[in-house]
């Protein structure tokens, strides 16, 4: 039985491509198209989607409001956005990620890019990752963070100092799930925090922007060459490989311009990577919720010469239980915790000054 997916836009060119980018998936069928929020909700409080395809800007009611009234009555239709790649469209797409949107792809910018191969396989993508989501969190049994065990520590190295990092990656449902992370963490943090979080190019400012609003560290989107600094969370730009480099007797942020591997740019392994020849004590690996395995190799590579600790965002609270149950499933972590404890696990691991 094929998927249903309801498309809305107030385009009626853009209706007819994504049409045909859905119906080209045996698996998928876009069953119903609407041209504004309002339209939409009605077709969402009678009948049943397996995913809606969204546009935020539209007359009557935009997306975000769709976004908001959805959340209100609880209509649990996983929804992926297509965002304009502008200042404005960015925002916009960190707010629909608050407002439970599932993920967000980039709206073309012509008729030549939105017929193109990469819009159509990114939005398959992510549609097929939104259902599959969906129908594996409406058969979960619930699993707690109680009833998940961290796994069996191998060739562990012991700390022997407090000079500390943090790293974070995450993926699909970071957005959101950071929002409950990064604002916890206390101002006087004794660590800098390196943070990898699959998104392109021009999205990861507004995110560090908001973030930043929200928190008591300071959240940045990281440059080229900065020193790192206790208490600061330094975002890697999207479509932008990070490092850590040893820089005298200071780490600096290094970008580095690889092409992308496994489709990621940033790859939170090349961030882990790095860290192998940094001069940090210990390094506090975090990995949340994501698609893939991104993080697994860099972490297992980093822990043969480096002290580590990992923690794993659980499967109750991940969007997506595929990176942290990589890590999980490769032996190396140390805590498995809810999204809602992960502050506090880096907190106690690294303490403040």
């Amino acid at each position: 039985m094929k998927s249903n997916i309801l498309i809305v836009d107030d385009s009626a060119l853009l209706r007819r491509v994504e049409c045909d980018i859905i119906n080209s998936d045996n698996k998928l069928q876009a069953t119903d198209t609407c041209k504004d929020g309002l339209e939409a909700l009605e077709k969402l409080r009678t009948q049943k989607y397996d995913a809606v395809i969204l546009d935020i800007n539209m007359p009557r009611m935009n997306g975000l409001e769709l976004l908001s009234h959805l959340q209100k009555e609880s209509i649990k239709t996983p929804v992926v956005v297509v965002s304009t790649l502008t200042v404005k469209g960015a925002d916009e797409a960190i707010k629909s990620l608050e407002l439970g949107a599932f993920d967000f792809v980039t709206k073309p910018n012509n008729i030549i890019e939105a017929k193109g191969n990469q819009f159509k396989e990114t939005l398959l993508k992510v549609v097929q990752a939104a259902i599959r989501t969906a129908t594996v969190h409406s058969a979960s049994r619930n699993v707690t963070a109680v009833e998940k065990k961290a796994g069996t520590i191998v060739n562990k190295h012991k700390a022997t100092g407090s000079n500390k990092i943090v790293a974070i990656a995450s993926s699909t449902g970071g957005p959101k799930a950071l929002q409950s992370v990064i604002p916890f963490l206390p101002a006087n943090l004794s660590a800098p925090v390196v943070l990898v979080q699959h998104m392109p190019a021009g999205f990861t400012k507004s995110m560090a922007e908001r973030l930043n609003e929200l928190s008591q560290v300071q959240v940045k989107e990281a440059s080229n060459g900065e020193v790192l600094k206790n208490g600061v969370v330094y975002i890697a730009p999207g479509g932008t490989h990070i490092a850590v480099k040893k820089s005298g007797a200071s780490h600096v942020i290094s970008f580095n311009d690889m092409p992308p591997i496994g489709g990621l740019k940033p790859c939170a392994n090349i961030m882990f990577d790095s860290l192998t020849s940094s001069n940090y004590d210990e390094v506090v690996c975090v990995v949340l919720t994501g698609m893939g395995a991104d993080g697994t190799n860099g972490i297992l590579s980093l822990g043969k010469s480096k002290p580590i600790y990992v923690i794993a965002q659980d499967e109750k609270s991940s969007v997506v239980y595929g990176m942290p149950r990589a890590i999980y499933e490769a032996g190396v972590v140390d805590e498995v915790v809810t999204l809602s404890d992960v502050a506090k696990a880096i907190t106690k691991n690294v303490g403040v000054k």
